[in-house]
């Protein structure tokens, strides 16, 4: 997907980019490819794969599931190189932004990405959600949870459903749905107090990959137990 492909299937979708707008996400991968040489962002390099496979990839949540247009509080949670946050604060710049990683070279990276693209309000923090979730200042302060990582969804479950608060969501974007797992996030999801509200299917554009989008809303507080100490959810998924 070439640059003007990128801009027209967007407008396809009631998303015209700005000229400012299109100037971020070629800065964004010219950045990304800087800096993918001195630490692993990406095993994605060339620029019609980035443009594909991150950018409009990241973007596809907001047709199957669109963000109202107002300062919504937004946590990635293992962002790395600031996917899917930072596309949708490109297209969305009134988002509120916080991105929380566990490697401290990527959110020196993201910081740097968010001064030389000037978004406001985007805060890339260090550490891990399992400590995030127990902190009162980030616990249940969030609208939507967002996670486009690689672990399993009850995993997932636990590093974000503490950080969103009661009516909020979290939005998990995986690749081809995975039956079992959605199974056996189940009591994750009850126990951590929410509910699975939709999962949404859809093909990236041209390879045809399929790309699942599973929003899940937060109905009650979270037990004060979750989540637990710093990779035991790993270890221990709540089954």
């Amino acid at each position: 997907m070439n640059q003007e492909l990128f801009i027209a299937m967007l407008k396809d979708k009631g998303i015209e980019l700005t000229p400012t707008q299109i100037d971020q996400f070629e800065t964004y991968y010219q950045l990304l490819v800087e800096w993918n040489e001195k630490i692993n962002l990406t095993a994605i390099t060339e620029k019609e794969e980035v443009y594909l496979k991150h950018f409009f990839d990241s973007i596809m949540v907001l047709w199957e599931m669109p963000l109202a247009d107002y300062q919504i509080k937004l946590v990635d949670v293992g962002a790395g190189a600031g996917f899917p946050s930072i596309p949708l604060k490109i297209i969305k710049p009134e988002l509120d932004i916080t991105i929380i990683d566990s490697l401290n070279k990527r959110i020196n990276f993201l910081k740097i990405l968010t001064e030389k693209l000037g978004l406001e309000n985007v805060k890339a923090l260090h550490g891990r959600a399992e400590d995030f979730g127990q902190n009162p200042e980030f616990r249940g302060q969030f609208d939507i949870a967002t996670a486009r990582a690689v672990a399993s969804l009850n995993v997932l479950s636990e590093f974000c459903l503490p950080l969103v608060k009661k009516g909020g969501y979290f939005i998990a974007l995986k690749a081809a749905k995975s039956d079992t797992e959605l199974q056996e996030a189940q009591k994750a999801i009850a126990v951590l107090g929410a509910k699975l509200e939709t999962v949404v299917e859809d093909l990236l554009p041209f390879e045809e990959s399929e790309r699942t989008f599973i929003k899940i809303r937060k109905t009650l507080e979270t037990p004060k137990k979750y989540p637990r100490k710093p990779g035991k959810p790993l270890k221990q998924p709540i089954k």
